[in-house]
C-alpha cells in the first residue's frame, strides 16, 4: 500500500483500494478489514450529514496514530496515571505520583498519561522520556507538553478525548489514580464502571493519596457508606481497586495482580484465563468450592489454549475455562487475587511482572 498521502486524488485512492481488495484474501485479518470497509460503503449509500463524516474521518485518524504507536510496545505491561493537571512539583501529591512511577519503570513497566501538567508531569519525570507516553489532546487553546515528554515520538496528539481515553485504557494493563478534580473523579468512575460490566480489564486499580493523605481514603469511605450500605453496589466491587498511601503497597498491587495471572479473553460464552504458569487438580477444586457463585452452569477446569484462540501469542500458556456470569466482576477480581496465590511461577517470571 502507499502512504496516506496518496489519498488526496481520487485516482490514487482508487489504485489503493484495488490493491487492498486483491489481497484481502492473504491477509491475517480479512475478516475485520472486510468488515470494516463494507461498514465505510452501507455508511456511503445514506444519508448523514456532512458533520458525520468529519467525526468518523478525524476518528479513524486518531485511532490510526494509536494502533501504529503502540504495536511495537504490545509485549511490554503499562500504567496509566490519571490526576490534577493543577499541583505543582513542591506538592506532597506531586511528589509521589513522581515516585510512583519511578518505582514501577524500575519493575519494567512503562508509563502513560495525558501528557499535560501536573501529575501527568510527574509520571513522566519519574519514569523518563524513555518509559513514557504521552497522550496529548488537540485544543482551541494552547495545550502543551510538559516538558518531559514534549518532542517524543511516543507522544501523540488526539483530536477527540474518546479516542484518547479509548487508547488510555486499552493499552494499559495498570491505572494508578492520584488527587485530581471533576476530570480525575470521572476518570475514577469511568474505570470502576467499566471494570464492575467488564468492559476494561481486569487490570489492578489503584488509588494513591500521600502518606498520611485522606483524598482517595475519604473518597472510599464515601463509597462503602452511599453506595455499599446503600445497595447501589455490590458488596464485593470495592474489590475491584486498592486504596493506599504506601508505594511499596501501590507497587505490589500491580506486580501480584500478574503473579500467575496473564489475561483473559471470552470465546462464544466461555471465559477464558491465562495463567503464567500452571495450577494444581487439588487447587481448581478449590476455586471450584469458593466460586461456584459466579458460574452460570458447569465447572471451573483447566484447559489448553481453545481451537478459537490458534493464532494468539498466548497459545502456549495453561487456560482456565468456565461459564462466568459476566455479573459478579467484583467476585472475578477476588478469584484472581487467589489464583495469583496459587502456582509456582518460574523467578524469571517474578521479576518481569511487565512482560506480556
Amino acid at each position: 500500500m502507499t502512504s496516506s498521502a496518496s489519498f488526496d486524488t481520487l485516482e490514487s485512492l482508487q489504485a489503493d483500494i484495488a490493491e487492498l481488495i486483491a489481497r484481502l484474501p492473504t491477509l491475517k485479518n480479512r475478516q475485520f478489514i472486510q468488515q470494516a470497509l463494507a461498514t465505510i460503503v452501507r455508511l456511503a449509500d445514506t444519508e448523514i450529514e456532512r458533520l458525520d463524516w468529519k467525526i468518523l474521518s478525524a476518528a479513524l485518524a486518531d485511532m490510526e496514530r494509536g494502533f501504529q504507536l503502540f504495536y511495537d510496545y504490545r509485549h511490554v505491561r503499562k500504567v496509566t496515571i490519571f490526576g490534577s493537571a493543577r499541583l505543582a512539583p513542591d506538592t506532597p501529591e506531586y511528589q509521589m505520583a513522581l515516585e510512583f512511577a519511578r518505582a514501577v519503570s524500575q519493575l519494567g513497566f512503562m508509563v502513560m498519561t495525558g501528557g499535560g501538567g501536573g501529575i501527568m508531569q510527574a509520571g513522566h519525570e519519574g519514569a523518563g522520556r524513555e518509559n513514557s507516553f504521552g497522550l496529548n489532546i488537540q485544543l482551541p487553546f494552547e495545550q502543551e507538553a510538559n516538558p518531559f515528554i514534549e518532542g517524543d515520538p511516543k507522544l501523540i496528539h488526539f483530536k477527540y478525548f474518546f479516542t484518547r481515553k479509548l487508547f488510555l485504557l486499552k493499552e494499559s494493563d495498570a491505572v494508578a489514580l492520584f488527587p485530581g478534580g471533576f476530570g480525575t473523579q470521572d476518570e475514577a468512575f469511568e474505570c470502576m464502571t467499566l471494570s464492575q460490566t467488564g468492559k476494561f480489564g481486569p487490570v489492578p486499580l489503584v488509588l494513591i493519596d500521600h502518606p498520611g493523605g485522606d483524598y482517595w481514603r475519604s473518597w472510599s469511605e464515601y463509597i462503602d457508606k452511599q453506595l455499599v450500605q446503600n445497595g447501589l453496589v455490590s458488596p464485593e466491587d470495592p474489590s475491584l481497586y486498592t486504596v493506599t498511601d504506601n508505594l511499596d503497597v501501590a507497587c505490589d498491587a500491580i506486580t501480584r495482580f500478574y503473579q500467575v495471572y496473564h489475561s483473559c479473553r471470552y470465546v462464544s460464552n466461555k471465559l477464558v484465563i491465562r495463567l503464567k504458569t500452571d495450577i494444581s487438580d487439588a487447587q481448581v477444586e478449590q476455586l471450584n468450592a469458593n466460586f461456584s457463585d459466579i458460574i452460570i452452569q458447569g465447572r471451573i477446569e483447566k484447559s489448553q489454549a481453545l481451537p478459537q484462540e490458534a493464532q494468539d501469542e498466548t497459545v502456549e500458556l495453561p487456560r482456565l475455562v468456565l461459564y462466568f456470569n459476566q455479573r459478579d466482576l467484583g467476585r472475578l477480581y477476588q478469584m484472581i487475587a487467589t489464583i495469583n496465590q496459587m502456582g509456582n511461577p518460574s523467578p524469571e517470571v517474578v521479576a518481569h511482572p511487565e512482560r506480556k
